[in-house]
């Protein structure tokens, strides 16, 4: 147990010096697709570099909201690898903060995003009444199937319904507002997050389907905001050989780099691609890394600080 922890602290990049400031901020504790970097059976090139060097393992898309004054914090999606990167946010706060955080929201039900929350059940944790915040459907979804209503019967969750373009309200200036976006809905609808923290305004996009056919503008939401984390699955359509891409519908980023092509660089420079599957050459490749940066469009990088 004592090599793999030396291993785990190896390689994920920690802060150069502790947070001195008060102001809220937006901590990224995973960058990945839902079956994370390496991904589980892959033996080609863009996977077989990764399980030979632990420097560029990559969690499943995970955030932190950070609130430095009042020292609370909440996650949002409680991912395969939360129990991970709960232990990594400790790292990189040093451990000012509580290990579990002050409530977790979710997106939707696919297992990237909600199947961390097994982790506070009995077998694991066992604990009592975490804040979980959801969409109706999600609610539903999560109070009638199994093992996660046992969660909420044993009382280690406490669920707690957003509703749709409305907002919550956290703490004094921090406050979380939930979208719906079309995604991929078998079991839950799929929220979309904006966070607002003061004078600071977060999108959170980790899935949809296609640009065009959400009811909003995407070019006009990044304008609105400070800092918008959006759905950087595919980098282009020849990924997946042999499989019909048209069954995991995502906006390459190659599209959304066209989409805003005319938008002008102080918009596109508030887009942060994530939510990486491990074919994408944005987790590897740095001659595209190069050129998406190039173009004015930046990459979320698992530990950094917005």
């Amino acid at each position: 147990m004592r090599y793999c922890y030396l291993i785990l602290c190896f390689f994920l990049p920690l802060p150069a010096q502790a947070q001195s400031d008060t102001d809220p901020y937006i901590q990224v504790l995973g960058i990945a697709q839902d079956g994370g970097y390496p991904h589980m059976g892959c033996t080609r090139q863009c996977c077989t570099r990764a399980w030979a060097q632990d420097s560029m393992k990559r969690y499943v898309v995970c955030l932190a909201l950070v609130d430095p004054a009042h020292k609370k914090w909440w996650l949002f999606e409680a991912t395969p690898d939360i129990k991970q990167q709960l232990h990594y946010f400790q790292q990189l706060t040093q451990g000012q903060y509580n290990y579990l955080p002050d409530g977790i929201f979710i997106t939707h039900a696919h297992i990237g995003h909600y199947t961390g929350l097994m982790e506070l059940g009995r077998e694991v944790m066992n604990t009592g009444n975490v804040p979980v915040y959801v969409l109706p459907r999600m609610r539903s979804f999560l109070e009638n199937n199994g093992p996660w209503g046992q969660l909420v019967s044993l009382h280690n969750i406490e669920l707690h319904t957003l509703s749709a373009d409305s907002e919550l309200r956290l703490i004094d200036d921090i406050s979380v507002g939930a979208f719906l976006v079309p995604h991929r809905d078998e079991y839950s609808e799929t929220a979309g997050f904006e966070i607002k923290t003061g004078s600071k305004k977060y999108l959170f996009i980790p899935d949809i389907n296609k640009w065009d056919i959400w009811k909003a503008s995407i070019i006009k939401e990044v304008q609105s905001v400070d800092i918008a984390l959006i759905d950087g699955t595919f980098f282009d359509s020849t990924e997946l050989p042999g499989r019909n891409i048209k069954e995991v519908p995502h906006p390459f980023v190659c599209e959304t780099m066209d989409l805003f092509s005319k938008a002008g660089f102080s918009t596109r420079s508030k887009i942060y691609f994530i939510h990486f599957n491990h074919t994408n050459p944005l987790l590897w490749d740095d001659e595209k890394k190069k050129a998406v940066r190039k173009a004015g469009y930046n990459i979320a990088a698992q530990g950094e600080r917005l």
